[in-house]
């Protein structure tokens, strides 16, 4: 994916990975916007994207409707039969 381009718009249903992968980045990440551990209880929830965002490199952050933090791309996945609005 080239710099600076979101896979999800705002609108978009989205749903937060599961918790075991939402671990997994927790564990791993190193950089900038880590997960935080109040944001695991969101795991599985769907929301509509509220904004995007992008870090130095092109890095895409996502802040959700309803759903407190800030979520990297790798943190959210499509809803099942979802379309950006």
């Amino acid at each position: 994916m080239p710099p600076y381009s979101e896979t999800y718009p705002v609108g978009t249903t989205v749903v937060v990975a599961g918790r075991a992968a939402l671990e997994d980045f927790q564990t791993t990440w190193r950089w900038h916007h880590p997960l935080q551990d109040d944001q695991l209880a969101y795991a599985g929830s769907s929301a509509k994207v509220a904004t995007v965002s992008f870090y130095h490199g092109g890095d895409v952050l996502y802040t959700l409707e309803d759903i407190p933090g800030i979520w990297h791309e790798e943190c959210v996945r499509p809803a099942p039969g979802a379309s950006a609005v």
